[in-house]
């Protein structure tokens, strides 16, 4: 019996490296090859991020400031 077990451990042990190579490889992680990021296998179901458009210029209300400025000195006078 004892013989039976030795003879079945190189077919465990082959089989456990093979099911963790299997887990591993779907596990799906992101990864970096030569400096670039590559996605993960579950990047087609991840949920997407939604950014709504903003002002095409995004200091109005700087330049509105600064104009109104401006206009200010030209009435007060130099």
């Amino acid at each position: 019996m004892s013989g039976s077990n030795k003879r079945r451990r190189p077919l465990r042990w082959l089989l456990a490296g093979l099911g963790l190579f299997l887990a591993l490889g779907l596990a799906g992680c992101q990864v970096d090859v030569g400096g670039q990021t590559l996605p993960s296998s579950a990047y087609m179901s991840d949920d997407v991020q939604y950014f709504a458009p903003g002002p095409e210029f995004k200091l109005a209300r700087e330049a509105a400031a600064l104009k109104a400025a401006q206009q200010e000195q030209k009435l007060l006078g130099p």
